[in-house]
C-alpha cells in the first residue's frame, strides 16, 4: 500500500484542510474592514471589537493546543476556564467602549462579535461532525 502513495504525502500530512472553514471568523472579521472604512462606519467600535475578537481566538487556539499535551480533565478545566474567561474579556471590551465612546462604537464592537461567534460556532459543529465522519 505504501507503493501507491506519492512521495509527497509527508510533505502534505501536516495541511490542515478544514483550515479555512476552521477560521471562517477570523476570515470575516477581517474582510468587514473595508466595508466599515467605506461605509463611513465607526471605526473605533470595528476596531475594538476585531481586536478582542481576534485577540480572543487565538487565546482559544493556543489553549487548545496546550490542553492537546496533557491529560483530558486539564483540556476540559483549560477549556472551560477560557470560554468563561474570553466571554467576560469581549463583554467588558463592547462595554468600555460603548461608554467611553460613541454609543454607536459599541454596538459595532457587539454586532461585530456577535457575527463572528455565530459564524465561529456554526463552523465549529461542522468542522466537529466532519472530523467524526473522517475518523470512522
Amino acid at each position: 500500500m505504501s507503493e501507491l502513495m506519492p512521495k509527497s504525502a509527508p510533505a502534505t500530512a501536516g495541511l490542515d484542510p478544514l483550515a479555512p472553514l476552521r477560521y471562517l471568523d477570523v476570515i470575516l472579521v477581517v474582510l468587514a474592514a473595508p466595508f466599515v472604512l467605506l461605509l463611513g462606519g465607526p471605526v473605533l467600535g470595528y476596531t475594538v471589537g476585531a481586536v478582542v475578537w481576534l485577540a480572543q481566538r487565538g487565546l482559544e487556539v493556543w489553549l487548545d493546543r496546550v490542553g492537546e499535551r496533557g491529560d483530558a480533565r486539564r483540556a476540559v478545566g483549560l477549556k472551560f476556564a477560557s470560554m468563561i474567561a474570553r466571554t467576560w474579556a469581549i463583554g467588558i471590551a463592547i462595554l468600555v467602549v460603548g461608554l467611553s465612546a460613541e454609543r454607536v462604537d459599541g454596538f459595532t464592537a457587539a454586532l461585530l462579535c456577535l457575527a463572528a461567534f455565530t459564524v465561529h460556532l456554526a463552523t465549529m459543529v461542522v468542522v466537529r461532525s466532519l472530523e467524526g465522519s473522517s475518523t470512522r
